[in-house]
């Protein structure tokens, strides 16, 4: 079967995707008809948002049960349509997936789903020429692909010596459900970041828990404030440029206080130890030699970007990562990355979406290409 034909894929549809689906609509590009004729032009500029979940809500409808609105951290809206009001003691996993729902459907975005991209490939030589998407549900040959696919399908486990060992139970933040499973267990805690502080304080409610880290934590004593996410963003910026990976947030700025922390701070059980150095049947060897008991290991060890789909682009350098600067490969000029490094937050996330389409539409103005305002701006 030939490839549909389409202006632009859009692959993933969580907060970075449907930006990237809103403002394509603004500008004038409308959602391929499906099923499409193949290879011939569809009317005028069209976009297809292809997503992995069979419902619609990003990462969201994955979080952890106990995640309630008022103790989210980092939500944004969509451009052009505020979250609803909601109960603060709602899950966040319940309100949030609704309003992304209601967003596909107020925009007319249309998202395809469940849809499995598998590989992303050049047609030909043809530098400015086209790209194939491939997927479990077809194919489809784009001019431009933005990939949306954030990092939550991709948990980073790392491996230490005897994990296989371990007769207790290991999970990583990805599969976590609530603190009542493990109560009156003892719950071995191993991360910095701020899942791992915010778990920390809701186990240790009902279970012993104990905390370890491969560094000390470096607290900032400043608030989060905005000077400080400049600077985040900036240093993370700068990582992907080269082509390094990422990493995380608080590797460039350090962790500062939350309303988590000063909790568990002030119930005595926000202390720090040392990375063990292996893993028994029975819990971990610290460093000192001790054996400290355990009942569950939970990883809170963050997230890799999601992006094996595009390994047959070659893009990945020696370092590691992708060079990207302002959302676009530098090695790959019709590749977008949003939801990518400094983008990662969900408002960084909605600034990615808007500034791809607008230096696709400038292309193809320049170009010659027929893109004109929409009825949906």
């Amino acid at each position: 079967m030939e490839p549909r034909l389409v202006d632009v894929v859009v692959i993933g549809a969580g907060q970075a995707g449907l930006s990237a689906a809103y403002h394509l609509r603004r500008r004038g590009y409308s959602p391929a008809v499906i099923p499409a004729p193949t290879r011939t032009p569809p009317d005028g500029p069209s976009f297809v948002v292809l997503d992995a979940d069979e419902k619609p809500g990003g990462a969201w409808q994955h979080r952890w049960e106990s995640l309630r609105m008022a103790t989210v951290n980092g939500i944004h809206e969509l451009p052009g349509f505020p979250v609803p009001p909601a109960d603060p003691n709602a899950p966040a996993r319940d309100v949030l997936p609704d309003y992304f729902a209601e967003y596909e459907r107020r925009y007319d975005l249309r998202v395809e789903r469940p849809v499995e991209v598998r590989a992303v490939r050049r047609e030909d030589d043809d530098p400015h020429g086209r790209l194939l998407v491939q997927t479990d549900r077809g194919d489809w040959s784009a001019r431009y692909v933005i990939n949306a696919t954030g990092t939550w399908r991709r948990p980073f486990w790392p491996r230490y010596p005897g994990g296989e060992t371990f007769r207790g139970r290991q999970l990583h933040v990805h599969d976590y459900v609530s603190a009542s499973e493990f109560a009156g267990r003892r719950v071995v805690i191993v991360g910095a970041g701020i899942s791992a502080v915010q778990l920390l304080d809701e186990i240790s409610h009902v279970a012993n828990t104990f905390w370890v880290t491969r560094h000390e934590v470096r607290w900032d004593a400043t608030e989060f404030d905005t000077a400080a996410r400049i600077a985040a963003i900036a240093g993370v910026e700068e990582r992907v440029r080269r082509g390094e990976p990422p990493g995380s947030v608080i590797s460039v700025t350090g962790q500062h206080r939350t309303a988590w922390s000063e909790a568990a701070q002030a119930r005595g059980v926000l202390v720090r130890h040392p990375m063990f150095s292996r893993i028994e049947p029975d819990g971990i060897r610290m460093p000192d030699g001790t054996l400290e008991r355990a009942d569950v290991i939970l990883w809170a060890t963050g997230f890799r970007a999601d992006i094996v789909h595009l390994a047959p682009l070659a893009l990945r350098t020696p370092a590691g990562g992708i060079r990207v600067a302002n959302g676009r490969s530098l090695d790959e000029p019709r590749v977008f990355l949003i939801g990518y490094g400094p983008s990662q937050s969900t408002v960084g996330a909605n600034r990615a979406g808007r500034d791809a389409v607008r230096a696709i539409v400038a292309e193809e103005r320049g170009s010659g290409s027929p893109v004109v305002a929409s009825a949906h701006a």
